[in-house]
């Protein structure tokens, strides 16, 4: 499985791939259309086909401007072609659920757990965003072009995680949206809080907070649909519960640290049902996909892993109440087999390093994961950016996204694939044909 890893870091050349001498991307010289033709691109697309063969992609100011095949390109004589022979195209991959995007874990430094109360909404993991960071720039070569990073789950809920592209060193560059999600946490970490808390009151206490950050923002809707002339005194900013505007209206996700089958139907009936809020399971795991068609009816995404089998280990299965679990099961098979269509994956990273992620869908595949349409190369795409509420910028190679491309040298979910060259926003981030001792000095 370190295959990939060695290769995306460490290759040095690939013999026989034509055209990665390296045009400068559309990012670097304005204006100028960069078309990359190939032997096959996974678009990812919502609508349309998922692949198109022995097709083109064309990059303009940082944006895809065409897909589909050269015959249907209007020409032009200031475009510049590369051709990529036998390699494929895919859309950058987005993982869901990282903490390696600021202050390094293993620095002696570590804001992400500031665990002041049970429930902190009001922490923000973006002021601690490093951008540029080692860590950042090898998930940039592997082929990872944006993450969510979000705090620890040492409490309920944490804070606020942000989207960032990787790559890039600056935060200007990086951020694509915040707050890119409040993060909860239930069950498992956050029963050791102080001096040890049950689940029961860990329900409340994250139930009574969802009702307090939801009743500031209908106070805030109420006076924003006054007429302006009829319009009081505005009601206090309270940073404490700012989220809750975003969460009311859709803006932000919940993404939940949420496994076991207890605690996954907890986040399905009190997040989902109760209040409402457009929420996703991150990790789901220890029999958490018998609820894959539960969750598939309220439209809850299930973002996976890392952890990507249920063991048959019986104080672990008892531990979770997952009786089922007799032998080795794919969690994201599970879900699947479940009736679950929106299927992705995470790493935790540094959990399993960004370096990887690629390998969460090879091990889901090699564990039951039909793949029939792609689902491995849709559940690092464009699944966690319908999930984060994205896919208008991301997860898909369509005409006016972010032009965040990997070119790679065959399926993706096999650890023998390589990835040649990634592209953020029409830049190039990575090249496999160039030295990665500088990558590695970041």
């Amino acid at each position: 499985m370190l295959t990939l890893l060695a290769s995306c870091l460490f290759s040095a050349t690939l013999s026989g791939t034509p055209g990665l001498d390296v045009q400068p991307g559309p990012g670097e010289i304005g204006g100028v259309e960069v078309a990359y033709r190939a032997a096959k691109i996974l678009t990812m697309a919502l609508e349309g086909p998922l692949v198109v063969d022995n097709g083109v992609v064309v990059v303009r100011d940082g944006r895809v401007a065409f897909v589909g095949k050269e015959r249907d390109l209007p020409a032009s004589e200031s475009r510049v072609v590369q051709d990529l022979g036998d390699m494929w195209l895919m859309p950058g991959m987005i993982d869901l659920h990282t903490h390696e995007s600021g202050l390094s874990l293993y620095s002696g430094v570590n804001d992400l757990n500031d665990t002041v109360f049970l429930t902190n909404p009001g922490l923000r993991a973006s002021s601690a965003v490093t951008p540029g960071n080692s860590s950042s720039m090898k998930a940039a070569a592997a082929g990872v072009t944006t993450v969510l990073y979000i705090p620890g789950s040492g409490s309920n809920m944490g804070g606020q995680g942000v989207l960032l592209k990787t790559g890039f060193d600056k935060y200007e560059e990086v951020e694509v949206r915040n707050p890119g999600s409040l993060k909860l946490a239930q069950a498992g970490n956050p029963e050791r809080f102080a001096w040890g808390v049950n689940r029961s009151f860990m329900n409340w206490n994250t139930r009574d907070t969802f009702k307090r950050g939801l009743a500031y923002a209908k106070k805030w809707i109420a006076y924003e649909n006054e007429p302006e002339e009829e319009r009081g005194p505005a009601p206090l900013v309270d940073p404490q519960w700012e989220l809750f505007r975003a969460l009311a209206s859709g803006e932000v996700q919940v993404s939940t640290h949420t496994q076991i089958y207890q605690v996954v139907l907890e986040t399905l009936t009190m997040v989902r049902q109760e209040f409402g809020l457009d929420v996703y399971i991150d990790h789901g795991t220890i029999g958490a996909w018998r609820l894959g068609g539960l969750a598939e009816e309220l439209g809850v995404k299930a973002i996976v892993g890392p952890r990507n089998v249920d063991t048959p280990d019986r104080g672990f299965m008892n531990w979770a109440g997952n009786i089922e679990a007799e032998g080795f099961r794919g969690v994201a098979a599970g879900y699947q087999q479940a009736g679950h269509k929106w299927v992705g994956f995470n790493t935790d990273a540094p959990v399993i390093m960004d370096e990887e992620f690629i390998v969460q869908a090879a091990m889901a595949v090699h564990f039951g994961f039909d793949d029939t349409t792609m689902d491995s190369v849709r559940g690092l795409t464009i699944v966690p950016a319908v999930a984060a509420g994205i896919q208008d910028k991301v997860g898909s190679l369509e005409v006016g996204k972010h032009a965040d491309i990997i070119i790679i040298s065959g399926h993706p979910a096999d650890p023998r694939s390589q990835i040649a060259k990634v592209l953020i926003e029409g830049r190039t981030v990575f090249d496999s044909e160039k030295s990665p001792a500088a990558l590695l000095a970041k």
